[in-house]
């Protein structure tokens, strides 16, 4: 279970003041507030390979924010035994935890992450759950090549 709390500590009903977006300090739509975004390497200098440990490397990097961008460098696929790779983006957290990819959606090809990569931009605040899906999921299911995120909506004070 996740939970995020804030709490308001210039709280106050001065004149009858009715709390709305418009007169919260805390809101995003306020017109002076500015939104910033992020974007981080899958893996660091590593890149999405067999082998690494991305929960561990999520866990490190976070938080992540609604509208940070994960980009996904991998090798392509070559006849000289290179194991190509893809994501997933599995639909909940028993998919990713089984690696069922049955109802799971490629977002990436294995020929997507090379070069600049793959760029995919998290835009709601909802856990995305993140999974190779080459070989049968057998990439996913040893644990190494899944992992989820979970963005928070950027407050600006």
């Amino acid at each position: 279970m996740f939970v995020v709390s804030m709490a308001n500590f210039n709280y106050t009903w001065a004149g009858g003041m009715k709390w709305n977006k418009t007169n919260c300090p805390y809101a995003n739509n306020h017109p002076n507030a500015t939104q910033t975004s992020n974007k981080f390497n899958v893996g660091g200098s590593e890149n999405w390979h067999y082998g690494f440990d991305y929960m561990d490397w999520a866990r490190k990097n976070g938080p992540f924010f609604v509208n940070d961008t994960l980009v996904f460098k991998y090798d392509a696929p070559n006849a000289n035994g290179g194991f190509p790779h893809s994501v997933y983006l599995l639909p909940n957290y028993w998919s990713f935890i089984k690696c069922d990819l049955r109802r799971a959606k490629r977002i990436a090809n294995p020929n997507q992450g090379v070069g600049e990569g793959f760029e995919f931009v998290l835009k709601k605040s909802q856990p995305y759950f993140f999974a190779c899906g080459e070989h049968g999921g057998i990439h996913c299911n040893n644990g190494t090549m899944k992992f989820v995120v979970m963005p928070l909506k950027r407050w600006t004070f």
